[in-house]
């Protein structure tokens, strides 16, 4: 570790300096000689850091989501090499090489402050041996020499004997305890920041090379923390568990606002925006704005999520226009209650109503209800009886006069259905007698 340690000496300097900064402003609060006054220089060290990485974090996140577009064609080379993992692996590097993105650029920012991370070690180091480093002068080196964390010395190890502890004015038993508990809280922040981006921030529908890297990272990164944190100087150790604490609640940010496609976070996310976009009609950010724009452009081949999510709209009477936005739509929405009516929520031209579907009961029921009306209100097809003698025509005969009333439609129609023709029939030749 000593020997890479000085591959980076070359930013000691800096980095001495910046800690001697800090130790001046917390010093004059807390002590120069506190562990309070050092212990939060270094957290403050990191602090200044990782926001000087931040270009290279949006870095990383662009280059996540231009692999999340290529998840298609992965799908594509996997099915058609399924057989041939070489060529497989051939064609998804040749993919990469296509699209300018990289499977490793997710570990941009670890490789981006490790000179940093080993400059720290090299001036803790030095304190611990009593050399001094940088702008670190014999007044500083004594005064971090003599700072506790929780009674461990700044600059004490796991592994360091009793002799060398006791130098340090503590307990060999003090800086064990210490140190163990800031190694599995590294380690465990670690291991719960890549497993928090396999099982909600990962496409689950496609399998590809990089989400086996990444599962192999959630379990070799903790593995390796434990076995180097035993070497590591307790200042070293405030040094990493400070930046995987910021790191898993930078993960947990991107993931709550800026999900994966396909994972489960942007189902969480998705179901999140669309109460808030059914309650208030509107989108509130820019970021918001953003990932409805990509899903409207997506077209057909938006997710399942995300097709839910459209379709919610729609029947909620809303419209994702491709600028992002949230509108009313005019389409009229049909809800059938739990009594079977038909209502329409939303819209101005409500939709015809089908009729139900009867039974053959039914049916024939209503057939002879329809069939009894009509027999009594249909009025009668033939001549209506006279009233008296003195209305029938004088050049009838009396025979014809006294004729009963004609049969009514009642009796009509029964024959009709009975298969007699209707209207006027053809006279029936005179029998013979």
């Amino acid at each position: 570790m000593d020997t890479i340690a000085s591959f980076f000496s070359f930013i000691t300097w800096p980095v001495s300096w910046v800690i001697v900064q800090f130790h001046t402003v917390y010093g004059a609060i807390f002590g120069p000689d506190t562990g309070w006054a050092w212990g939060l220089s270094i957290v403050s060290l990191v602090i200044l850091i990782r926001i000087c990485l931040i270009p290279l974090f949006v870095k990383q996140i662009k280059a996540t989501r231009a692999m999340q577009t290529l998840q298609p064609e992965m799908k594509k080379i996997q099915e058609r090499y399924k057989n041939d993992k070489q060529r497989q692996s051939e064609e998804m590097m040749k993919l990469y090489k296509e699209a300018g993105t990289n499977p490793l650029s997710s570990c941009l920012p670890i490789l981006a402050q490790s000179p940093f991370f080993f400059a720290l070690y090299h001036v803790l180091n030095g304190i611990a041996s009593g050399k001094k480093i940088g702008v670190i002068n014999d007044s500083l080196l004594e005064s971090a020499r003599q700072a506790h964390i929780f009674g461990a010395p700044l600059a004490a190890k796991f592994l360091d004997g009793a002799d060398t502890v006791q130098k340090l004015g503590a307990s060999l038993t003090d800086v064990r305890v210490v140190t163990a508990i800031m190694i599995v809280l590294m380690s465990a922040s670690q291991f719960y920041t890549q497993r928090q981006l396999m099982t909600k921030n990962v496409d689950t529908t496609v399998k590809t090379p990089f989400m086996q890297q990444q599962k192999m990272l959630m379990y070799v990164f903790p593995i390796m923390f434990a076995f180097f944190g035993i070497r590591f100087p307790v200042g070293v150790l405030v040094y990493w568990l400070t930046t995987n604490v910021w790191t898993m609640g930078q993960q947990m940010y991107v993931i709550h606002n800026n999900p994966t496609p396909g994972s489960k976070a942007q189902a969480a996310y998705l179901e999140r925006l669309y109460k808030h976009v059914t309650h208030h009609g509107k989108i509130r950010s820019r970021g918001e704005k953003a990932i409805v724009k990509a899903i409207v452009a997506k077209g057909r081949d938006r997710n399942e999520f995300e097709r839910k999510f459209v379709n919610g709209l729609t029947k909620a009477g809303l419209a994702a226009q491709a600028d992002g936005t949230v509108i009313k739509s005019d389409a009229a929405t049909v809800v059938e209650t739990e009594d079977g009516t038909v209502t329409t929520t939303a819209g101005t031209a409500p939709r015809r109503q089908q009729p139900k579907r009867q039974s053959k009961a039914q049916r024939q029921g209503g057939a002879k209800a329809a069939g009894a009306g009509d027999s009594e209100e249909a009025p009668s097809l033939t001549k209506a009886e006279p009233e008296s003698e003195s209305d029938v025509p004088q050049d009838t005969p009396p025979a014809a006069a006294k004729k009963p009333a004609a049969k009514s439609a009642g009796s009509t129609r029964s024959k009709a259905q009975s298969g007699q023709r209707k209207g006027p029939q053809r006279p029936k030749s005179p029998s013979k007698k």
